[in-house]
């Protein structure tokens, strides 16, 4: 995957190396809660802190700007070639794309506006201050545990969280709320399969927007396919669980994930990505 020649626009919050957020009211049986809540590729920890009741976490500020270092660099790439892409698509329907308030880099957990935003719950989308929150070292899980290696991998998973921004801004995610939040038809799962369509229209458009500074080949898109089928519920069930329970689905399955990602790499049309009009996801 072609990115180091590709345009930064600053938005990345880098709070690595100020240390864990300090936990308020939420305690360490609520922690506990939101550490089984866990679903790689962005469950909030408002799902569960809301349920708890909340709890106040430590403010924390990092630097804001463009990372020295390659790694942090790389998500600052990335998110500004979302912005490259959804902008002009927003254009065409008569609407203003938004960019996101930024994206957090943080150490083991921090305070986010949807609670403490923990390691253990992957990259998340906090909707109510419109971050994507990020610990770098998921990377390294994402190789070891998944098996899914590449840059493109990695820029799958930041699109993907973006792609939960743009449904904030399409009013999406209230629609899921009123869905429920588990089962294989929820408004959760159909949430998170459009952001894997939506991740794959970024795929699809990313070359043209950044005048090929930002740029796929076609391994590049079998690994971002090999990554959406590595974080299935049905996969994640089967190796922790060592069985599969539909009703627990957060995500959708492998196949579904490879499908919707692939149905918005092959279309680069947002409608395609019609999860919620879907008679079969």
């Amino acid at each position: 995957m072609r990115w180091q020649g590709g345009r930064t626009s600053g938005d990345i919050e880098d709070r690595r190396g100020l240390g864990p957020a300090h936990i308020g009211g939420l305690g360490v049986g609520g922690v506990v809660l939101a550490l089984i809540g866990y679903f790689v590729f962005g469950i909030s920890p408002d799902t569960t802190t809301q349920v708890l009741g909340g709890g106040a976490t430590q403010e924390q500020h990092g630097q804001v700007g463009t990372p020295a270092d390659e790694a942090g660099r790389f998500v600052d790439v990335i998110e500004t070639s979302t912005t490259d892409v959804w902008t002009p698509i927003f254009q065409q329907s008569g609407q203003r794309y938004t960019p996101p308030a930024g994206v957090v880099l943080y150490d083991q957990a921090t305070g986010t506006g949807c609670g403490l935003g923990q390691t253990a719950m992957g990259p998340f989308y906090c909707p109510n201050d419109q971050k994507v929150y990020l610990d770098l070292a998921f990377w390294q899980e994402l190789e070891t545990r998944f098996g899914a290696k590449g840059d493109f991998a990695r820029a799958y998973v930041i699109a993907h969280e973006i792609g939960h921004h743009v449904q904030q801004l399409q009013g999406t995610t209230d629609q899921a709320d009123r869905m429920g939040a588990h089962g294989a038809t929820s408004g959760s799962v159909r949430l998170e399969l459009q952001a894997d369509c939506y991740a794959g229209v970024w795929a699809a458009h990313v070359a043209d927007v950044t005048g090929g500074k930002v740029a796929l080949d076609p391994q590049d898109i079998k690994d971002g396919l090999r990554a959406a089928a590595a974080v299935g519920d049905d996969t994640l069930q089967q190796e922790t669980q060592g069985q599969v329970a539909p009703d627990s689905f957060t995500h959708g399955t492998s196949a579904q994930r490879q499908r919707w990602f692939g149905r918005g790499a092959e279309s680069g049309d947002p409608a395609a990505c019609d999860t919620f009009g879907a008679a079969q996801l």
